[in-house]
């Protein structure tokens, strides 16, 4: 974890907290790569080995892929795995970073996320009424879950943007960088 010489205790924790959920969430979510793959590894056999395909095999594949991109998406922030315009960014200073960042992650970023979130918890707790199933299958797996995982993945994401916003806000402060195993000054 980072040193915050700077920041008051309570911001400290608050920041160690935060990035251990999603430390923790995307190594738990992780796993759905090995139904996901076991899935598609079946379809692959059953179609080409036996000239026999599934139905099932493709959906389970959709639905896990749809459920480990979202809940994934707050370790790829906390990791700062994420798509930035790096040819600008990397050019400018720490504190200008730091500006940037924590004005994004306030006026733009949490603003979209509490937005995606009521939507989506909308859109979850609808299809958990129904016992919605997904309708273009023959199969028809129920699809609720998929679109519970919406509001959870957003959540998460607020979450790590809370703990990135601290970050990036202690950075225009002080010019300092604080980066997952230490800390880097300009």
């Amino acid at each position: 974890m980072p040193q915050f010489e700077i920041l008051p205790k309570p911001v400290q924790q608050a920041i160690k907290i935060l990035d251990g959920i999603s430390i923790f969430s995307g190594k738990l979510f992780s796993w759905l790569v090995f139904p996901m793959a076991a899935a598609l590894v079946y379809e692959v056999i059953a179609r080409y080995g036996f000239n026999k395909p599934t139905i099932w095999a493709e959906d389970i594949s959709f639905i896990l892929y749809g459920a480990y991109f979202m809940l994934g998406a707050a370790y790829t922030l906390q990791r700062g795995m994420h798509i930035r315009t790096d040819f600008l960014y990397r050019n400018w200073s720490i504190r200008t970073r730091g500006l940037v960042d924590s004005s994004l992650y306030l006026f733009v970023f949490f603003p979209a996320m509490i937005a995606f979130l009521l939507v989506g918890w909308e859109y979850a707790y609808t299809s958990i009424l129904m016992n919605e199933s997904y309708p273009t299958s023959p199969w028809m797996p129920l699809i609720w879950p998929l679109k519970l995982a919406i509001p959870v993945s957003t959540l998460l994401l607020i979450l790590q943007g809370v703990s990135e916003f601290l970050k990036s806000f202690y950075t225009l402060k002080t010019g300092v960088a604080l980066i997952e195993d230490g800390v880097i000054e300009t």
